[in-house]
């Protein structure tokens, strides 16, 4: 309730809701669209997919760097604007059919949203205390759980009944209502640019790279930070699979004529979970720790990968997303709780610019190996099984080095309390 006395934290909240809820609404809209449109070429879905998160490796030197030196408020806001601005382009493209135009769209305005995620991360990290952290997490975490129970039924259901067009409107209108909510937000300096004032004619190539080696370095210092971050390339992978495993799931395998109807219930029972599980990751983290509740959620994740690959009956697959999302909740309300406290705030963009190229590329891989692969050489339950065996080496990786680093770090900050006081 603390944070929600928060005005500031509100807007912020709200606006993210909003982005989100449109992004969903368009993406999963295309997808049925491209589904539809290509239905004997299911390499588009994945294609645009690909889209979504291949722009990553263009801008990775730029996000985080310009995040830390540059206002991160106005990169917020106008990242909204000018998403909002492609989005109308893109609405064209697809009245004229041209589907090469659309991508280019779609890689564009991804490109675009990938310098709003750290600029918003940092000014949220310097509104907050260090102990609303978790809650944070925990309530973004509840809003992703709503997102799943009703985003893909809404995309689905604004694509059959107001089309792909209407779709793309919802997707413009939820980007210039997140870019008023932010820009009415009012951030200390020290928030905004917290290594002082600098203009965008002041960096060059040379201090852009500088810079962005320096987050390396800061990565490095920190062995749990480190260990925490190479995990992200294995979790690129799981996402790149994931995020089209469900459509093809129903579309290939256990409904093919009705997956417009299923595919959507499959994010609906994944969210029942989420958002439960959402509700009881904060009590968890609090009893077992965060070392305890990452390394259980990521085993008991692998072996419902594997199981849920393994049914032929909807009903069964349905129960085994509500238990799949119930670990999932936990597993990021940790990631999201425990960056703030590792990152300092001045370099919280340079270090969250290494987050994203690392699951990028797990991503793009996954995507790209399903684009050529499926369904000539790997049939879906396949892609079940190259999912769970990805979680099972990183689940085991976290065990081996995680309990320990933790312990250290602990160590190392009650120490230095203990000198600061």
């Amino acid at each position: 309730m603390e944070l929600f006395r928060n005005s500031v934290f509100v807007r912020m909240f709200l606006a993210a809701f909003a982005s989100q809820l449109g992004t969903i609404v368009g993406n999963m809209a295309f997808a049925f669209y491209l589904v539809d449109r290509f239905s004997s070429q299911p390499s588009y879905a994945t294609l645009a997919e690909l889209m979504y998160s291949l722009p990553t490796l263009v801008v990775f030197l730029f996000i985080g760097v310009l995040a830390d030196r540059l206002d991160r408020k106005r990169i917020a806001v106008q990242s909204d604007w000018i998403r909002a601005g492609l989005s109308l382009v893109l609405l064209v493209a697809i009245h004229e059919d041209w589907i090469v135009a659309a991508f280019a769209l779609l890689f564009l305005r991804s490109a675009i949203s990938k310098f709003f995620a750290p600029a918003e991360m940092s000014l949220l990290q310097g509104i907050m205390k260090p102990e609303q952290y978790v809650q944070a997490s925990s309530l973004n975490m509840m809003i992703m759980g709503i997102f799943m129970l009703f985003g893909m039924s809404l995309g689905s259901a604004a694509y059959y009944y107001l089309g792909i067009e209407g779709a793309i409107i919802i997707d413009t209108v939820s980007f210039i209502v997140s870019g008023i909510l932010l820009a009415v937000c009012h951030f200390p300096l020290h928030v905004r640019q917290p290594n002082g004032k600098t203009k965008l004619k002041d960096l060059n190539l040379k201090s852009i790279t500088a810079d962005f080696g320096a987050g390396l370095k800061y990565i490095v210092r920190s062995r749990l930070l480190l260990a925490i971050i190479l995990g992200f390339f294995f979790f690129g992978i799981v996402n790149g699979v994931f995020s089209i495993i469900p459509l093809f799931t129903m579309r290939y395998k256990l409904s093919p004529e009705h997956y417009q109807v299923y595919t959507p219930l499959v994010m609906v029972f994944l969210g029942v979970g989420y958002l439960v599980g959402s509700v009881l990751a904060a009590p968890l983290i609090k009893k077992f720790g965060k070392v305890g509740v990452l390394i259980t959620s990521l085993f008991l994740i692998t072996a419902l990968t594997l199981i849920a690959g393994s049914f032929d009956h909807i009903q069964l697959y349905f129960a085994t997303m509500v238990l799949l999302g119930l670990c999932l909740a936990p597993l990021n309300v940790v990631f999201g709780g425990w960056m703030p406290e590792l990152v300092e705030p001045q370099s919280m963009g340079r270090v969250s610019a290494w987050i994203e190229p690392l699951g990028t590329i797990g991503q793009a891989i996954a995507l790209g190996f399903i684009a050529v692969a499926f369904p000539a050489f790997v049939s879906v339950t396949a892609l079940y099984w190259i999912l769970g065996a990805t979680l099972l080496i990183v689940s085991i990786y976290y065990l081996i080095v995680l309990p320990s680093l933790s312990r250290k770090h602990q160590s190392s900050v009650k120490t230095e309390a203990e000198v600061t006081g």
